[in-house]
This record gives C-alpha cells, sequence and structure tokens, in this order.
C-alpha cells in the first residue's frame, strides 16, 4: 500500500499553473491552485473543470503568491472546496490582493472570448474566509489523518517575501514540495533552506536548461541601459512582476540614485498592485536578509528614493504621456500580457531613443515571450507595433534558481532520496534537469504529464 499518492492536476510540463492533489492516511490536500499563464488559449484551460471533486478536498497548502500559484483558488471555492486553506502570513495577505487584482485582466479575457468569468469577487472573499490558518517557518504543523498524525513544516524558500518549501512527513516517510526556489543569494531574501531526510521531492524546472550568466552584473547592466538612455533622451520601460521583482528593482534604484550612479529622472512606479504589495514588504521586514535588515536600521527607506512617483489612479497614469523628460517607468504585468505596461508599450517600443528592460521569466505565448525573441512586430490591442526600441533582457534578476542551483539544491539530502519528481518548467527544461539530477545522484527522476498519477513507497 502506498504511504502517499500524487495526482499531477497542472504544473506538470509547464512553468505555471501549479497545482498537485496528494493522498495519504485517508485525506486529500492540495499544494497550490495556480493559474495557468501565458498560454495562448489559456483561460479555456483555466476554465476545464478540475480533475477531483472540490468538495472531497481537506486542506490546501500554498507556497506562495504568485498568481501561477493562488489564482484559481476562487474558482476551486465557487465549485464547493471548503477545507482550510494554510501558508505563511505574508502569502496569506498577497494572495488577497493578487486574487482580486487579477479579476481585471481575467473579466476582459473572459469577455473576449464570450465565455464566461472564472470567478466572482464574492468566490475571493470566501477564499479569505477560508485562509485561517498561518505557519511560520520550521515550526511543525500537526495534521490530522484517519490512522496516524502527519507533521508538515514550511522551510523558507527564498523566492519571495514569505515563500515555502512544504515538508510532510508521515508514516517514517518524508515528501516535499519545493514551490519555487529562490535565485539565491537574493537582494531581499534570505538563502534557500537546504533539506534533509527527505525520500520524495517535488521540485521546480523554471530554469532546468540554464544559467544565469549576468548574476553578478545585473545592478552594472541595470546602470548602463539607464544611463544610455538618459543620454538619447528616451524613457526606459521595465515590465515588473508585483511580487518581489517590483521591490527589487526599487532597491536597485535606491542605491543607483542615491550614490549618484544615475541622472536624476523621474522614476514612475505605475502598477497599484506593485505599490500594494511593496507596502506588504515594509510591514514585513523582518522577514529580509541580513544584509538588508542591516541597511533598513541605518535609516534608510530601501523602496523610496528622489524622483520616484507612485500613479495608483488611471488618471495618473495616463499623466505620465504628458511628461516628455527621460524617465524609467516601472509597471505590471511582468510578461506583458496586460496591465499598464502594454500602454506603454504600444506607445514606447517603436522609437528607438526608448528602451524595454526584461527582468523576469517570459513563458511561451506572451507578449514579453515575443518581445525578448526578436521580434520587429507584435500586436497590442489588435494593432500593430514596430519594436524599434533596445530591448535588454536581464536574467540575473530572476528570483528563480538556475540549472546549477537547482542540481546543486539536491545535493544536501541526497542520501536519503528515492525518487525525484520534476515540474513546473516547460518540457526543455524539466527532461535537462531531470537528466543532470539523475547523472549527478544516480537517483530515479520522472517528469510526469498533467493528469499522471503517482503512488510513492
Amino acid at each position: 500500500m502506498s504511504t502517499f499518492k500524487i495526482t499531477f492536476a497542472g504544473g506538470a510540463q509547464m512553468p505555471t499553473g501549479s497545482n498537485f492533489l496528494v493522498e495519504f492516511g485517508g485525506k486529500k490536500i492540495l499544494i497550490d491552485c495556480g493559474l495557468v499563464q501565458g498560454e495562448k488559449y489559456s483561460l479555456p484551460i483555466n476554465s476545464e473543470p478540475f480533475t477531483y471533486d472540490p468538495k472531497s478536498i481537506d486542506a490546501l497548502f500554498v507556497t506562495h503568491g504568485h498568481l501561477d500559484h493562488v489564482g484559481r483558488i476562487p474558482r476551486l471555492v465557487r465549485d464547493g472546496f471548503r477545507g482550510t486553506i494554510i501558508s505563511t502570513e505574508p502569502t496569506r495577505e498577497m494572495g488577497e490582493l493578487i486574487m482580486l487584482d487579477s479579476m481585471g485582466v481575467l473579466g476582459k479575457e473572459a469577455a473576449n472570448a464570450n465565455v464566461e468569468m472564472l470567478y466572482e469577487e464574492k468566490d475571493v472573499f470566501e477564499s479569505v474566509h477560508l485562509w485561517t490558518t498561518t505557519l511560520e517557518y520550521e515550526k511543525p504543523f500537526t495534521f490530522k489523518t484517519e490512522d496516524e498524525d502527519a507533521i508538515i513544516t514550511l522551510h523558507d524558500a527564498g523566492h519571495i517575501l514569505g515563500s515555502a518549501i512544504i515538508e510532510i512527513a508521515y508514516k517514517g516517510k518524508k515528501l516535499a514540495f519545493t514551490g519555487d526556489l529562490g535565485n539565491t543569494p537574493s537582494p531581499l531574501m534570505r538563502d534557500t533552506t537546504l533539506l534533509h531526510g527527505i525520500d520524495y521531492l517535488v521540485m521546480e524546472s523554471v530554469y532546468g536548461d540554464r544559467n544565469h550568466k549576468d548574476k553578478d552584473k545585473r545592478v552594472e547592466i541595470l546602470k548602463e541601459a539607464v544611463t544610455t538612455t538618459i543620454h538619447k533622451g528616451g524613457t526606459v520601460m521595465i515590465p515588473a512582476f508585483s511580487i518581489e521583482r517590483t521591490q527589487e528593482i526599487l532597491l536597485a534604484f535606491n542605491e543607483l540614485v542615491e550614490s549618484g550612479q544615475i541622472p536624476p529622472v523621474p522614476v514612475y512606479l505605475d502598477s497599484p498592485l506593485g505599490i500594494n504589495i511593496t507596502k506588504i514588504y515594509k510591514k514585513y521586514e523582518h522577514w529580509f536578509n541580513e544584509n538588508t535588515e542591516k541597511i533598513i536600521k541605518s535609516g534608510d527607506d530601501i523602496f523610496a528614493f528622489k524622483g520616484l512617483i507612485q500613479t495608483p489612479s488611471p488618471e495618473e497614469s495616463k499623466a505620465i504621456n504628458q511628461d516628455t523628460r527621460p524617465k524609467i517607468i516601472i509597471a505590471g504585468s511582468g510578461m506583458s500580457n496586460g496591465g499598464r505596461i502594454v500602454h506603454h508599450e504600444a506607445r514606447l517600443l517603436p522609437d528607438p531613443k526608448n528602451t524595454i528592460i526584461i527582468v523576469g521569466y517570459q513563458a511561451a505565448n506572451t507578449l514579453g515571450r515575443r518581445i525578448v525573441d526578436d521580434e520587429k512586430e507584435i500586436y497590442i490591442h489588435n494593432q500593430p507595433v514596430q519594436i524599434r526600441a533596445r530591448v535588454i533582457n536581464i536574467h540575473g534578476f530572476s528570483a528563480h534558481k538556475d540549472s546549477d542551483h537547482l542540481v546543486e539544491f539536491v545535493s544536501s539530502t541526497k542520501d536519503s532520496l528515492k525518487k525525484v519528481i520534476v515540474v513546473l518548467g516547460e518540457p526543455k527544461s524539466a527532461y535537462h534537469l531531470a537528466q543532470r539530477i539523475h547523472e549527478e545522484y544516480q537517483v530515479d527522476v520522472t517528469v510526469p504529464e498533467k493528469g499522471d498519477v503517482i503512488e510513492l513507497d
């Protein structure tokens, strides 16, 4: 009889849509319930019925607050889930903001496709009502089953604020889900906690087939791009994820501006969600790494500097168009598949004086991916847009571990490992990482497809 049974309901051979059903001790729990992002027909995929009965799920554990890990929770609730939702406290707070914010884009997609809205606002609030339990890192949580208790422990994934690796210890076996693993060392987050004594590891592979070559030079590359563009009289656009990437970019500009390394120009934070998420980051400054805590204790507000202008309202956002000075615009979404950044891109990409800086992963079929892939013409709001602006892709700002560091992460628990299951990556990345881990540690490695079921022990 198996100790654990895992159904890969989402996040298998794709980097988004994290959703894993785990059955043990007569209980059913989910790890994450996220949106599929970036796919050409992602709306129909997200609207598909769950492959399990939401009413039968006892609890949902959330690794972190990104949309591709929390974005289908309200749909789960709409379809009958009434169990407990469990995560760290920052993840709970950010999850609420992310779910509410996503309704705007989801509504437009539903209207364009002439299909039913994925969920309504009341489903979000019901989800928040069920999100009753928050856990601290390294504080074991007793989860009751029909036979013996399971012990569930959250470890710091180092990915974004509150991100967690979820470890389940049951009947002498340990199963861990990494969620997304941070690009350690991070400007803000503490290092990823290393695991020990794990029997079965379900791990991400977003960058499983490549490394971040520019990590140590990321701020220098940013500085050069900004300085060059400003001297040409142009505008710098930075599509940035509202969680972590926006805060890391603000931290970098705080350093560059206050040390006089870039000319003084307006820096627009044109993201209501990014503004609100930054408030949560400030609330949980004690979760940051030691170096960042020292900077804060010295009196430096790391997310504020001369020239920073926040534009929460639509009117303030539109007014940016009237500012003809050289400037910097930080706006969502991070993959340019919605949000305010696309309006700026439509207006500014055709001008060779301008620069667009990509600072995060761009999923297949997103507008951001087409820009990174050097397409010369894209379509925004069904209108052709020529790309004459300079395009710079700074991999070093990624919040994900790269291939070498994913392989290295496994080493701390290699002696106990019986199986590694590679998920949350495009097929090329997942299979490449699986092969590397198998060759390095002689451990059984598998890359499941969506819908696959694996029984362990």
